[in-house]
């Protein structure tokens, strides 16, 4: 998180909503203690599925116009680079279908997103041979992190459609990240930068009782040594 946007988070975020998450972590609420990391089941352990999609954040959905959105790449790259909408629209798009899991444990299938894949990211900017992670931040400030690995997964994508439509404002529009196989809080709405790195930095609900990963078959929800 930027220094300049912590001031507009501190005062404007739910505080209840934050409190009531960091004790969920402390609580363990929602683990079932049935891990399935063979993926046997399509719906992860302690997950109920839903078919209309929740809206979840930080208590603030920024309102960013398309035509004056910009996204930055940094880092341990070889091609920095700043795109406008335009320009990310112009890249190779990509559509994919994918389920999505949250931690407050309610899962949807068979999302279709549009959007560009992290692996022509990824071909773009050229990550150096010593990043082992990817940052985001987004315009509302929220912060998370994942592996390279992860973030290059083949069903890994920046989407800014969903079900044949733009992304909405509540859902992270202009664009979006989107993880499938990690709990959705690591696929950060209204993204705004990424970092490659050669460190890892834990992100917003990471330093506030959260698992440092995210796999929900692995029901990685907390971080159960803090």
């Amino acid at each position: 998180m930027s220094e300049e946007q912590k001031p507009s988070i501190v005062g404007t975020l739910k505080k209840k909503l934050i409190d009531s998450k960091e004790k969920w972590a402390r609580d363990g609420r929602l683990l079932t203690g049935k891990q399935d990391p063979d993926m046997k089941d399509r719906l992860p352990p302690g997950q109920r599925l839903v078919t209309n999609w929740p809206v979840l954040d930080l208590g603030i959905q920024p309102q960013i116009a398309a035509d004056t959105w910009e996204m930055t790449i940094g880092g341990l790259v070889e091609n920095p680079l700043k795109w406008s909408f335009e320009e990310f629209k112009a890249q190779p798009q990509v559509e994919m279908i994918s389920d999505i899991h949250c931690v407050t444990a309610w899962s949807r299938y068979d999302n279709h997103w549009e959007g560009v894949s992290t692996a022509h990211i990824l071909s773009v900017v050229q990550p150096k041979p010593e990043t082992t992670h990817v940052l985001f931040e987004s315009y509302d400030g929220y912060t998370t992190n994942v592996r390279l690995d992860v973030f290059s997964e083949a069903n890994a994508l920046l989407a800014h459609s969903w079900e044949g439509k733009p992304l909405t404002k509540e859902h992270g529009a202009p664009v979006r990240v989107i993880i499938p196989s990690w709990y959705f809080w690591k696929s950060p709405k209204w993204l705004k930068r990424i970092v490659f790195a050669s460190q890892d930095k834990p992100g917003f609900w990471e330093v506030r009782g959260y698992h440092n990963e995210g796999d929900p078959w692995r029901e990685q929800r907390y971080d159960t040594d803090a």
